[in-house]
């Protein structure tokens, strides 16, 4: 597997990331430690495949390569202590990661699908990760109940970047972060949403591009650096309709 990583270029906030572990193996490094459950996890997660669809490509290898990989490079983001949510997690992706790779994390795997969570309560269980909440809602719901409440959330393959902040924001306190997993297309996501992001509590986000597999990969993070209006969360649906920046 080839991997590169692309040095970040805009570090700033309560939440700090090391260049130098980011430029040094740090995959390598929760790999060698982590590498006999998060190898378990997608076994497991492969054992569902035709059954409910938690994610994309069912067998083991895929997930390890296309997934779990992806998601071990959020990890230099987390905060030392504090509870983190993962939004529309589907297969658990990646808040079981998260929970494997940082057992010192109160990890919350948020989705809409009951049987999702009923799938991931299990994997929890069999994985004996005790840092694991599972919740069975709407991030708009959830948000309207728990604002403000984590120190990080964060999203991945769910929605166009904009409609994504939105889930996210309120969920997260001043102080915290928010953290999306994108794809190419982010930079032309991004371009119509310039000098808008206070709408929604936060900064200007920042882009740490890397590559697994010769494909480029993107994380894009916000600093939370002011409440949300009550304008937000606004109802299920909403946020696809009318988007908050227009």
């Amino acid at each position: 597997m080839f991997i590169q990583v692309y040095s970040p270029t805009h570090l700033e906030g309560q939440f700090e990331l090391d260049k130098t572990t980011f430029n040094k193996g740090f995959v390598q490094t929760y790999t060698d430690e982590y590498g006999f459950t998060l190898r378990k996890y997608t076994e497991i997660l492969a054992g569902y495949s035709g059954n409910i669809r938690l994610t994309g490509p069912g067998d083991a290898e895929t997930l390890w390569s296309d997934h779990v990989i992806d998601c071990l490079y959020s990890l230099p983001f987390l905060p030392g202590k504090g509870e983190v949510i993962d939004v529309g997690t589907g297969g658990g992706f990646p808040g079981i990661v998260w929970a494997i790779c940082r057992p010192d994390l109160n990890v919350f795997l948020l989705d809409s699908v009951r049987k999702k969570c009923t799938a991931l309560k299990d994997i929890a269980k069999e994985l004996s990760l005790s840092n694991i909440t599972v919740i069975w809602s709407r991030s708009e719901d959830y948000a309207a109940t728990e604002k403000e409440s984590f120190d990080v959330a964060c999203a991945r393959a769910l929605s166009d970047t904009g409609t994504l902040a939105e889930y996210l924001a309120p969920l997260v306190r001043t102080g915290g972060i928010v953290l999306a997993f994108k794809g190419p297309r982010v930079h032309e996501e991004l371009a119509h949403l310039k000098n808008k992001w206070q709408i929604i509590g936060l900064d200007d986000p920042s882009i740490y591009p890397y590559v697994i597999n010769e494909k480029k990969h993107f994380i894009v993070r916000w600093n939370k650096n002011k409440p949300c209006s009550s304008r937000f969360p606004r109802r299920p649906g909403v946020a696809e309709r009318k988007p908050w920046w227009r």
